[in-house]
């Protein structure tokens, strides 16, 4: 059984990824370079992908709740692996292009500056709605455990607590 998405993680990773960018644009920057611009089909991509996630998502919510019963557990499962890795990708992304555009917000006299911290914010925007969907749909995937009358209330997937461990001699 996999365990749910830390948000903690995504966010970490986000913040990390947007610490490293900052960086190397920065590095870039001083030896007289610029990053090519972020093109704005970038926020429109990613906003596509949030919404292909949810619509998925929404689905297999449909399917857990009984509403759907044509749709395949196989595509239930899928559909968790694209959730998680939308989710992960999102969080990545926002990284990137928060970095980018925070970068060029420290210095909007400089060059394009301006134009390039609205097209990496928009993208930076899709992205997070892109953790957001991805959050969403895995939420929307989770089964409850099967009731069991017999096994105290535990699902058929439950596992028994292990036994105590033998006193050390």
């Amino acid at each position: 059984m996999m365990g749910r998405t830390r948000r903690r993680a995504l966010a970490a990773t986000a913040l990390g990824v947007g610490l490293l960018t900052w960086f190397v644009v920065r590095g870039i920057e001083g030896r007289g370079g610029l990053l090519p611009p972020v093109p704005w089909v970038v926020a429109l991509v990613e906003t596509v992908l949030a919404g292909v996630v949810g619509v998925q998502g929404w689905q297999v919510r449909q399917y857990v709740q009984g509403h759907r019963p044509t749709l395949s557990g196989l595509r239930a499962a899928r559909t968790l692996v694209l959730a998680r890795a939308a989710a992960w990708s999102g969080a990545l992304l926002l990284g990137w292009y928060g970095g980018q555009a925070l970068r060029a917000l420290a210095e909007p006299g400089r060059g394009d500056n301006a134009d390039r911290a609205a097209s990496a914010g928009g993208a930076a925007g899709a992205a997070l709605l892109l953790v957001v969907a991805g959050l969403l749909a895995e939420r929307w995937c989770r089964v409850p455990p099967p009731e069991d009358d017999e096994g105290g209330g535990r699902g058929v997937g439950a596992v028994a607590p292990l036994p105590d461990p033998p006193p050390a001699a």
